[in-house]
């Protein structure tokens, strides 16, 4: 039994008083999760040199940086939860936002969530394959028992999936800790060969300015998540100090662990060693850690088994902030009444993702997740120009110098178009799918006076959900009978057009 996130128009909001402390774990945590165990390898791979591997580490990192005071100037300026999404539809309109959701729904929830299942299932399965890969079908099929059992853990419970989270974040930060100690003692045992100017500019491959795109859009999957307190603006308490200070602790203390653990990398493996394994700290932990090399695959796991679960978690919001504006069907933004999970999201997400499943080459995943993500990150910050040029007098708490966003713009422009020369199936594919939301948005959305014929075929599609609201509303009624007058709370859903009385008779009200 579910119900539903909008009745009539009420709308049902969570305000949660999150103090500076738990915005910088949230911000940061948020930030750090597989990436910086996968990309590592499709960074190096495309860069074609260590030293221009770190330089795309560092620079993500601060082009990063940049897109967050972008959107920190849009969040206390359109407090709105639901991110850039709210951003682009109250700017550019409504199909613009549905957009934003349509490709968010149907590619980067899925994809970012496939690509982190599938890192768990590379560090769980690579030590007991030490001398070659796992098998393809063993990977798929673990990320997807993976899927399963935090989906299910999602729709039983808030409180269990929390604390899944607060567990298996120990893991990503006992990981990280130990790569960068032992890159720490590497150097100072004088193993740096391949920080060495002379040798981390030597290329392996020539340089093409094409796979430098290809590198960047690599490294941005690592630092995703940099948007995720646009997410819950509504939820913060005093935004306007609270979101920027978290952007300027967060985001270089992300920058630093993130290059000082792939200088850690290359003080342990070559660049040959470090683009042969699909596991890179499993084989850094085999290398420097000896008999305890088996902390390295398991820490990692953890983290990425909490990375599933923590994006599991949050996908919601934007299911949420979409129904709220009719862009999605009710049905996906409803709730259970007795656990407070929202089990049509869920599994509608687990779904879309075991989809993605269908291959398991993670690093074409993450070029075509980057690509549409970064295309939609460069509208949202033009969004920004727009909203000062047409409301110049507009209440801005915070206020950025426009060189800013116009630096984002440019680099984001360079990012799209070698991108897409240089993996046009990928690309393609990416703008294809966000295409095909236009015309459901015109028939769905936009619309208003359908034909009867068409309102029918809706309705008969519909027949589930309205039997759904149905349940809802006797339900509703029967858990609150012992908190309320039993004919208020028929006359508010009276009200409300859930509950229709014969000629709107208020004499059916009286009785018990």
């Amino acid at each position: 039994v579910y119900l539903p996130a909008k009745i009539g128009k009420l709308y049902l909001s969570v305000y949660f008083e999150i103090q500076i402390i738990i915005y910088f774990f949230s911000f940061t945590g948020n930030i750090i999760g597989s990436g910086i165990f996968v990309s590592p390898k499709g960074v190096l791979e495309n860069a074609s040199s260590v030293g221009l591997a770190l330089i795309v580490w560092i620079v993500t990192g601060v082009i990063t940086a940049i897109g967050a005071l972008c959107y920190a100037e849009l969040g206390v300026t359109i407090p709105k939860s639901g991110g850039d999404y709210s951003y682009v539809k109250d700017i550019f309109g409504g199909l613009a936002g549905f957009l934003r959701l349509w490709i968010a729904v149907l590619v980067i929830y899925p994809t970012n969530q496939a690509v982190i299942a599938l890192t768990f299932s590379n560090y769980v399965l690579q030590p007991l394959f030490p001398t070659c890969f796992p098998p393809e079908s063993g990977l798929r099929l673990l990320a997807a028992i993976c899927l399963l059992l935090l989906t299910w853990v999602n729709c039983a419970s808030v409180r269990w999936a929390t604390r899944v989270q607060d567990v298996f974040t120990a893991g990503k930060l006992l990981a990280l800790i130990l790569i960068i100690i032992m890159g720490i003692v590497q150097i100072c045992k004088g193993e740096y060969y391949w920080l060495e100017p002379a040798n981390a500019f030597e290329p392996f491959q020539d340089y093409d300015v094409g796979l430098i795109a290809l590198a960047f859009l690599q490294g941005s999957f690592a630092y995703g998540g940099w948007n995720f307190l646009n997410y819950v603006t509504e939820e913060l308490v005093d935004p306007y100090v609270n979101l920027p200070r978290a952007i300027f602790i967060s985001i270089p203390l992300v920058t630093f662990v993130y290059v000082f653990a792939n200088i850690a990398y290359v003080t342990a493996m070559s660049p040959q060693e470090l683009l042969a394994s699909n596991a890179v700290a499993v084989t850094f932990g085999e290398k420097l850690l000896g008999v305890m090399s088996w902390i390295m695959p398991i820490s990692v796991a953890l983290s990425t088994f909490g990375g599933v679960n923590g994006s599991l978690f949050t996908s919601s919001r934007l299911f949420f902030a979409g129904a709220r504006e009719g862009h999605l069907p009710s049905l996906l933004a409803m709730i259970h009444v007795k656990r407070c999970t929202p089990i049509p999201a869920l599994l509608f997400t687990c779904i879309s993702t075991l989809l993605m499943l269908c291959t398991s080459d993670m690093y074409t995943l993450i070029n075509y997740v980057g690509f549409i993500n970064y295309l939609f990150y460069g509208v949202t910050v033009a969004g920004q120009i727009v909203l000062r040029v047409k409301q110049p007098d507009m209440h801005r708490p915070i206020k950025i110098s426009l060189v800013w966003p116009v630096i984002y713009l440019l680099f984001w422009a360079f990012l799209l178009i070698f991108s897409l020369y240089s993996e046009p199936v990928v690309c393609g594919i990416g703008l294809a799918i966000m295409l095909t939301g236009v015309p459901v948005y015109f028939l769905g959305v936009y619309w208003d006076n359908k034909p009867q014929c068409f309102n029918t075929f809706v309705g008969k599609l519909n027949t589930v959900q309205r039997c759904v609201k149905l349940i809802v509303n006797i339900t509703i009624l029967h858990l609150m009978r012992n908190y309320v007058p039993h004919a208020r709370v028929i006359y508010t859903f009276m009200q409300q057009g859930c509950i229709k009385l014969p000629n709107n008779d208020t004499k059916y009200l009286y009785f018990k």
